[in-house]
């Protein structure tokens, strides 16, 4: 029996897809601009050097899923193949001064200061996004299908991400011995642009390799003494995410 083109099966025409990963990142050198008025303290401290901390350090899956740095995506296409989509586009990255001196300037105790300071945890000075540096993003996505086989089982596709969004860091510090409550805040704003390849296996799982850069800028950000800090820094990320892509809205 011979189907005729009008009773071929209609395909879906949208595409909604959902994808949980991990990344790695660096980080620009930045300044950090501590504000405590009620104590006469009004300072930066400049060139300041971060890293990150990946997790599961004593070895993959010896924590849970959400400690190490985790990424996860909601998107729509609109149409399959080439085609333009949105996504909801969370980075769960982590963010640490790095022990070493760094130059002081400005007012502490109400007098002017400008001098190297010993940055380092066993003297009681830390300042941590551990629990997030948290990039959120409202992406515009653009994707190119590169290449699949004869019944799509497999493709290949490169997909351009671009947005901006707010941050919501999670901080912790501890500043000339004195330590601060360490909570989550909206704290900001953040952009980026994300480069990815993307391998589809059995139409529906997926595979994504990710470079980003993204240009954060954190204000008011809560410590001691009724006192802010801001920042403001950039960061290039590997990202590598497991997605499942589904098939819907009208059937053309």
């Amino acid at each position: 029996m011979v189907l005729l083109a009008q009773d071929k099966p209609k395909e879906r025409k949208g595409e909604l897809y959902f994808a949980w990963g991990y990344n790695t990142e660096w980080y620009t050198q930045s300044t950090v601009h501590v504000s405590q008025g009620n104590v006469g303290n009004v300072y930066d401290l400049i060139n300041v050097k971060g890293h990150d901390h990946k997790g599961w350090d004593m070895g993959l899956l010896s924590e849970p899923i959400t400690i190490p740095q985790y990424n996860y995506r909601l998107g729509y296409f609109f149409n399959k193949g080439n085609s333009w989509g949105i996504e909801i586009n969370f980075d769960h990255t982590k963010f640490i001064i790095t022990d070493g001196n760094y130059q002081m300037k400005g007012q502490f105790g109400g007098k002017s200061v400008d001098s190297n300071l010993a940055f380092l945890r066993a003297n009681g000075f830390y300042y941590y996004l551990n629990n997030g540096a948290n990039f959120l993003l409202f992406n515009a996505v653009r994707r190119w299908q590169l290449c699949s086989n004869a019944d799509e089982n497999f493709k290949f596709s490169g997909i351009v991400k671009a947005g901006i969004g707010p941050v919501i860091p999670h901080v912790e510090n501890s500043l000339f011995g004195e330590r601060n409550h360490p909570h989550f805040q909206l704290g900001g704003w953040n952009m980026g642009i994300e480069g990815a390849l993307r391998a589809n296996f059995y139409k529906y799982i997926y595979l994504e390799y990710a470079n980003k850069l993204d240009f954060a800028s954190y204000s008011g950000l809560k410590i001691l003494h009724g006192g802010t800090i801001s920042q403001s820094f950039g960061t290039y990320e590997m990202i590598l995410t497991l997605g499942a892509s589904i098939p819907v809205g009208k059937r053309i």
